[in-house]
């Protein structure tokens, strides 16, 4: 008789039926053009294998110009059109009260993020206090917010966001003030990076993340993207980070399947993100940056392309970078969150659903 072998990774699945199979800290419910998935769907989509996750919008909406695109060809993604992105702030109200519409077994399993202001407008954190104030007891952190990001960057109408702007560090300094979580995303270099050459924004990113101790931020996909492709000075800047001990409020995200391709592309590939998860198993977390996944198959793609790096990670690491880390840095937040609203006298008087009869 032939003998049958599983993977690694897919007999612990098997078997962890009494545990999640991951919790999700990049997920995004709508898209570039405001439409996504119903969020009670989006919990039946979690079901059993996902039991956390935070959840927001795209801060950013893409223009529909017919000059450019006609009356037939609407565009649905930044890349289907030359058209303009424009901050479209009204995204966290239309995700605050998608939560709020949960009863509450299924808020609890939610971490909603504010992302709709503008990080080169003064007036960015004024927006997010607005949001505090009127959806109390609802967010836990700030973003996914971009500052440098292939393709994306200069399509957005008005000032280039920048590392080094001044309304950055006013956003950072009171998402450190309330306890929120920020999750940042800045792209290492500038497309098509190539070794021997300082990477355009690491040293701006590292000052940055230094001026501001008080705040948890998580660098989303470590910095990587299309064609931002992990080379030596990459690993090394994210080394450097990880040993800086005025740096131990920096977190990273492995979400997005452009960032698994890089990981499992070789053997050696995933070898080395191995050796760096075991390194550091309390600093990474696993996202899958999904966006409005219609079922259950789209929104854990990416938990299953890294297949090749869970195989090879101990049960302990695996744990806290699927799950545990998580856990630790989002609870933390709520708690910090809420003690906030409740000095500033934030009252949350919205209607309550009843707990479900399941």
């Amino acid at each position: 008789m032939k003998k049958i072998l599983f993977p690694l990774f897919l007999l612990g699945c098997l078997n962890a039926r009494a545990e999640y199979r991951f919790n999700d800290s990049h997920f995004h419910l709508t898209n570039y053009i405001q439409e996504g998935t119903p969020i009670q769907k989006y919990i039946e989509i979690m079901g059993d294998t996902v039991g956390r996750s935070t959840v927001f919008g795209i801060p950013l909406q893409q223009q529909w110009s017919y000059r450019i695109s006609g009356k037939d060809h609407a565009p649905k993604y930044y890349l289907d059109t030359d058209a303009r992105l424009y901050y479209y702030s009204f995204t966290d109200a239309f995700i605050a009260m998608a939560y709020r519409s949960l009863p509450k077994e299924s808020q609890e399993r939610l971490d909603p993020m504010i992302t709709g202001f503008n990080p080169t407008d003064m007036y960015g954190v004024d927006h997010i206090k607005r949001t505090l104030q009127t959806f109390p007891g609802v967010f836990t952190g700030i973003g996914e917010f971009t500052i440098h990001k292939e393709f994306v960057s200069s399509k957005v109408a008005g000032d280039v966001a920048s590392l080094t702007d001044p309304a950055l560090d006013r956003i950072l300094d009171f998402a450190g003030e309330v306890g929120l979580l920020a999750i940042m995303h800045s792209d290492f270099n500038t497309p098509f990076p190539k070794d021997g050459t300082d990477p355009a924004f690491f040293k701006q990113m590292k000052e940055l993340l230094g001026k501001h101790p008080k705040t948890k931020i998580i660098w989303a996909h470590a910095g990587l993207g299309r064609i931002i492709e992990p080379i030596e000075s990459q690993l090394k800047g994210i080394q450097e980070i990880l040993d800086d001990k005025k740096l131990k409020h920096v977190y990273f995200d492995i979400s997005w399947d452009e960032v698994a391709k890089y990981v499992v592309k070789t053997p050696d590939s995933v070898k080395k993100m191995a050796a760096f998860l075991e390194k550091y198993p309390d600093r990474f977390l696993f996202g899958t940056d999904e966006v409005a996944p219609s079922d259950k198959a789209s929104h854990e793609k990416v938990y299953w392309q890294y297949g090749p790096l869970w195989n090879l990670l101990s049960k302990e690491t695996s744990e806290k970078v699927r799950r545990l880390n998580y856990e630790k840095l989002f609870d933390e937040a709520r708690v910090k969150v809420r003690a906030w609203e409740k000095k500033q006298g934030f009252v949350d008087t919205s209607p309550r659903l009843p707990a479900s009869s399941k």
